[in-house]
Parts: C-alpha cells; sequence; structure tokens
C-alpha cells in the first residue's frame, strides 16, 4: 500500500494532519473562542483605571503601542506581558485582565501591542518587542519604574517572544507561559500560511537555538492539559537552558489548559503571580 503525502510522517512520527492538531491550541480546548472574549470584557475595568497610561506610541505602525498600569507604589519592579496569538491573532486590550495579580503585589505591569503577520513577518515583530522595552527602559522615570527591576512575561506566542527577549540588556528575568520555543514543527503547520517562515528566520527565531551565555533567569510554565508538543516544548527548552549553566525552572501547572493556565495570572494567590513574585525576590 502507497503512503500518501497527507498520512507521510513529517515531523517526529507525525503526519500534516497531527501535527495541526498538536498546535491548534482553540481546537483543543472547547469553548475557546468565548474565553478570549471573557477576558477583553474582564479587561475593561482595568483600562478604566484613573492612572492607567492607554496607547503609549513607541513605533510608527498603529499597533507599536503599550499600555501602563502602575500599582501606586514609588519605584516599582515592571511586568512587560505580551499577548499570544501565534504572532497573527489578538491585541493588548483584551489581556489587561492579566495585570491584576501583578498589581496587587506591588508589581507595575506594561502590556505590549506589536504588529501582526501577516502585515509583519516575525523578524519585525520580536524587533518590536525589543523596542517596546527599550522604550519603557527610556521613559521609567516619568513612568514610576526600577529600570533595574524589568521582568518580560508573555503566553503562547507571547511565550516565545519572552524568550527572545531574554538577552535583552535591560531584562532581568522571564516568565515564559505555555510558550514555544522551537519553530521547526511552527513552519510546517497550518500556522505557517500567515508567518512564511524562512530557514534563517527558524534559526536566528528560535530560543531553542540561542542559548548562549547571559541569558536572564527564565520561569517556564506550561498546563498539564496542554497538548504533548505544547508540553513537550516547555520541557526541551527547560532542559537545554539548564545543561548550558544558565538558570531556568520548569512547572507544569496540575489540572490547566492553554487558556486556563492565564486565570493563575489574575488572582492575587495564583501560581503564576506567585511565579512572577518568586522571580523578581530571586534577581
Amino acid at each position: 500500500m502507497t503512503e500518501t503525502s497527507s498520512s507521510r510522517a513529517i515531523y517526529r512520527g507525525m503526519d500534516s494532519k497531527t501535527l495541526d492538531a498538536a498546535y491548534n491550541n482553540s481546537a483543543a480546548v472547547s469553548g475557546s473562542a468565548e474565553i478570549v472574549a471573557g477576558w477583553r470584557e474582564e479587561s475593561q475595568d482595568i483600562r478604566a483605571r484613573t492612572n492607567a497610561q492607554l496607547d503609549i506610541a513607541y513605533g510608527e505602525r498603529p499597533r507599536m503601542t503599550l499600555d501602563y498600569f502602575p500599582c501606586g507604589a514609588a519605584n516599582a519592579p515592571l511586568f512587560a506581558f505580551i499577548h499570544g496569538g501565534y504572532w497573527q491573532r489578538n491585541d493588548k486590550n483584551g489581556f489587561s485582565i492579566f495585570a491584576k495579580g501583578p498589581l496587587s503585589h506591588g508589581i507595575d505591569v506594561a502590556m505590549l501591542g506589536y504588529t501582526l503577520a501577516p502585515e509583519a513577518s516575525l523578524t519585525m515583530i520580536v524587533q518590536e518587542i525589543s523596542l517596546a522595552l527599550d522604550h519603557l527602559l527610556e521613559n521609567n522615570k516619568a513612568l514610576g519604574f526600577d529600570a533595574h527591576r524589568l521582568f518580560v512575561g508573555g503566553w503562547s506566542a507571547g511565550g516565545h517572544l519572552t524568550a527572545m527577549m531574554l538577552s535583552h540588556p535591560g531584562v532581568k528575568g522571564g516568565l515564559a507561559i505555555s510558550g514555544i520555543f522551537d519553530l521547526e514543527p511552527i513552519a510546517l503547520t497550518y500556522l505557517n500560511e500567515p508567518l512564511s517562515l524562512s530557514e534563517d528566520e527558524i534559526e536566528k527565531l528560535s530560543p531553542m537555538r540561542l542559548i548562549e551565555p547571559g541569558l536572564a533567569p527564565v520561569r517556564i510554565v506550561a498546563g498539564g492539559d496542554e497538548t504533548s508538543e505544547l508540553r513537550r516544548q516547555s520541557e526541551d527548552y527547560a532542559a537545554s537552558v539548564n545543561s548550558a549553566g544558565m538558570t531556568a525552572s520548569l512547572r507544569m501547572a496540575h489540572g490547566r489548559n492553554h487558556f486556563s493556565m492565564l486565570d493563575e495570572l489574575k488572582d492575587t494567590d495564583g501560581g503564576l503571580t506567585r511565579d512572577l513574585i518568586e522571580l523578581i525576590g530571586s534577581n
């Protein structure tokens, strides 16, 4: 019997259909679209805070803006959060609710926006996030945070962008949530249509391939109920960072899926909120 192209293994023994399913987080979680819509609704209260500074431009493109939420304490540490959506969906406005946990513990929060694919290549997106961090550091006095305590974090695609920022000179630590750390399988899935990843980008923008001395410490968290590929990516990246002599911790959140993971960040005593507090306290 001849093997068809659709059933031929293309990555780690998976055929194209199986690999697509392994990275289709929305299909893997029932009601995911409603969950994301709920985040946007919940975010309205945070965005309505009188001291919130919304849509601060850090570049010329329309989505190159950030929101700043001060906790009210002078010279606080800053947590810069990067939203997910496979670099091609969502925006910062729907994630403001996840400032709630950090703010309750005296941590300022910046929500970073960025241009989406296909309007921007992944190379451009990574550059934009770096520029956002530069802008924050250049304006730390006006914003009121401690420039020596800038921490970056993000979910899903934001977890990838977090890992890409661990080499930024101003970043003291990272919290990578349900991230992508090797782009090779992404380039083989339906997700690559708007991304059009080149071989050069796969090599230069895969955190797994960029583990060098000087990386900031990183806490890596994934849900125990995520797809096996999402769990593997986090496990492999944590192991590789530690094997290279740098600092990474890995936590698998029992009973959490790709979307319920973030509940831990909007709760004052949530697991991700505690991870962030510990990361800041140890660096």
